[in-house]
């Protein structure tokens, strides 16, 4: 693999046009050609666009999340996740047309209001602009068609591209915005181009929080904000990994394999978060979405019934300490 280069610095801005891509192996610039084509000025990288979606995932990478995306598209597929209807997906977050969902969907709509009312409607009146945005585990871009919808402008991002739970799934909406298949740790994205960069229910499944972070923190902007959305945030480490070993015996059980592929650690708690913080010189807003009256309750029942500790879920907001 060649030896990755600096980064093209200053601040890019999205506008109405594609981000800014770099080769998210070498890290030189590209150059889009065409509508389907991004190119190495010297010619020898090469990029292109497939029904709809730009593919960055290098051949050896994605042999090494071969059996993470196997295993996720096969649970997902089993429990019955996707629609072939677009209303189904234009209806997301606030309602879940299939009916099998709808616990799962309250959440997210929750999480969203908080993340519009307290992030980005104050961004968009105080900058007088709408914000560039990086949807990390965008999923079916539920997310993404959403923050489009309000004049951002958007990057969907993901391993996944099916058209039922993946990135596919843009197919079936009236916005616009990029869609890109890559990984977390190597984005194909020059520096500081994002206001917001957003793991939607997705950091949990890093391999390496610090580079993972780090790479974030990389194209984003200056006075920019990393948001982690709906990962499971427990108080003791203990609780997290009874909860995988829990999971991983209930897919066991139900489908045929454990679904651990990858090392990921599964969870956050606020000691590891506390230590990110001070590896990237962060620091976190946990806000939390109220989810009803029976999640904010978990916790005593639990107790009261001596069961591990229920996970908690905010939206954290982590931005840089100011130098000085």
């Amino acid at each position: 693999m060649a030896a990755r280069e600096s980064h093209v610095r200053g601040r890019q801005i999205l506008g109405e046009k594609s981000p800014q891509f770099i080769c998210p192996v070498t890290g030189c610039a590209l150059e889009l050609q065409e509508d389907t084509t991004l190119i190495s000025h010297q010619g020898k990288v090469e990029y292109r666009r497939d029904s709809g979606i730009w593919r960055f995932l290098a051949s050896e990478r994605e042999r090494h999340f071969a059996g993470f995306v196997q295993d996720y598209q096969a649970v997902r597929a089993k429990e019955g996740r996707g629609a072939n209807d677009s209303d189904y997906y234009r209806a997301l977050p606030f309602a879940d047309l299939s009916g099998k969902f709808a616990g799962n969907w309250r959440i997210r709509a929750a999480s969203y209001h908080v993340l519009v009312g307290r992030l980005l409607t104050p961004f968009t009146r105080a900058q007088k602009r709408p914000a560039n945005i990086l949807d990390l585990g965008a999923g079916n871009c539920w997310l993404s068609n959403r923050l489009a919808g309000l004049g951002h402008q958007v990057v969907a991002l993901d391993l996944l591209d099916n058209s039922t739970d993946g990135l596919g799934a843009h197919r079936h909406y009236e916005t616009s915005f990029e869609c890109v298949q890559a990984e977390f740790d190597h984005l194909p994205f020059a520096d500081n181009q994002f206001d917001f960069v957003i793991f939607n229910a997705s950091l949990h499944y890093s391999e390496a929080y610090l580079t993972t972070m780090s790479e974030a923190l990389r194209v984003l902007a200056p006075g920019g904000s990393a948001v982690i959305l709906d990962s499971p945030v427990y108080r003791d480490g203990t609780s997290g990994r009874k909860m995988v070993k829990e999971r991983e015996n209930d897919f066991e059980r139900r489908f045929g394999f454990r679904s651990n592929a990858l090392s990921s650690e599964n969870f956050l708690t606020f000691e590891r978060l506390d230590l990110l913080g001070r590896q990237l010189q962060l620091n976190w807003e946990f806000i939390r979405p109220f989810y009803g009256l029976r999640w904010r309750l978990k916790p005593f029942v639990a107790k009261i019934r001596r069961r591990r500790e229920p996970a908690q879920f905010f939206l954290i907001v982590g931005t840089r300490e100011k130098e000085g």
